[in-house]
């Protein structure tokens, strides 16, 4: 009884093939390009969030400077009317300028609209 189990265990074995240990190369493929892919993303975005890392930390300090300034030329107005509204002019001209120094600090930042991602499911 052990014999014709056995006997008929190897037939079946040699006759179907075994086919636990095949790699589907195909799929490994797309997803070994798929993880190159994203990294080439992350890297793509780290190295815009550090070149325009000091660009932005100077657009901070020169819009704060600015509009303490401004604010500054406000509480003059009634004390020394003349200073008061030369600083108010001079501060609106620096923080606008550091303003838009933060802004081309972000349009360095911006890749553009997400994607939807695809769906990789069966």
């Amino acid at each position: 009884m052990k014999i014709k189990f056995l006997i008929i265990a190897m037939v079946l074995l040699t006759v179907f093939p075994v086919t636990a240990q095949e790699i589907d190369y195909s799929n490994l493929d797309s997803l070994v390009r798929a993880v190159t892919k994203l990294e080439n993303e992350i890297y793509e975005v780290k190295l815009n969030l550090h070149q325009s890392q000091k660009q932005l930390k100077t657009g901070i300090l020169v819009a704060t400077v600015g509009y303490s300034v401004t604010i500054l030329g406000g509480q003059l107005l009634g004390s020394n009317p003349d200073l008061g509204k030369a600083l108010l002019y001079a501060g609106g001209a620096i923080g606008i300028t550091g303003t838009v120094v933060l802004v081309k600090g972000f349009n360095k930042i911006s890749i553009g609209p997400p994607r939807r991602p695809k769906y990789y499911g069966k």
